[in-house]
């Protein structure tokens, strides 16, 4: 076992153990905020619904977040090969998809608000709002996590030879992509789907 490494009996870190059971934890919530988003669909209170998602526009977004997850793979990769240059640079773009992520997310919610869907609206509209807000969240604090690693990597404090720190990071982020595919899947698809049936 190398010097510092601490594992469990089932062979694997304690800290990454910590971060799968935290990503098990978090699966759960969301799987709350989903069920409660599918309870109120309908529950739109004579407002707006589902039919005001604009489906293209999220979907290249969604898109962006979901290229993210490869730009995180690279710069696990490049840290593991010990280029950190490399790694700052994949650290960076992934935080930058991010932002375009947040940024569109920012944009959809205004035009919602503009057309009438409000938080306090209806029991869709609060089911909505906070998933995707929530969700929105995550992804801020991921390209906090990420911002910070990057800065660290320059100080010298993350070292070539600490590339846990990057997995750990990216577990998290490919965390944040995967729930957004199910709720991309949830909120926006197959209520489009249906009403097209």
């Amino acid at each position: 076992m190398t010097a510092g490494v601490h594992e469990t009996t089932l062979g694997l870190d304690h800290r990454k153990l910590g971060m799968w059971v935290f990503l098990g934890s978090e699966f759960l919530f969301f799987g709350a905020f989903v069920s409660a988003y599918i309870l109120y669909l309908d529950t739109t209170a004579g407002g707006p619904g589902v039919e005001i998602f604009d489906i293209p526009f999220t979907s290249i977004s969604s898109f962006v977040l979901l290229m993210s997850s490869l730009t995180m793979v690279l710069a696990h990769n490049a840290h593991t090969r010990r280029d950190m240059r490399r790694m700052r640079m994949w650290i960076l773009a992934t935080a930058g998809q991010g932002a375009v992520f947040l940024g569109g997310q920012i944009f959809e919610f205004t035009v919602f608000y503009k057309e009438g869907l409000n938080l306090t609206q209806s029991p869709f509209a609060s089911g909505f709002f906070v998933l995707t807000g929530f969700h929105g969240l995550h992804v801020f604090v991921g390209i906090l996590l990420l911002l910070s690693l990057y800065s660290l990597t320059l100080t010298g404090k993350v070292k070539p030879d600490q590339d846990l720190k990057t997995e750990m990071i990216g577990l998290y982020w490919h965390f944040v992509d995967i729930i957004w595919v199910i709720i991309f899947t949830v909120v926006y698809l197959i209520p489009d789907l249906l009403m097209e049936a």
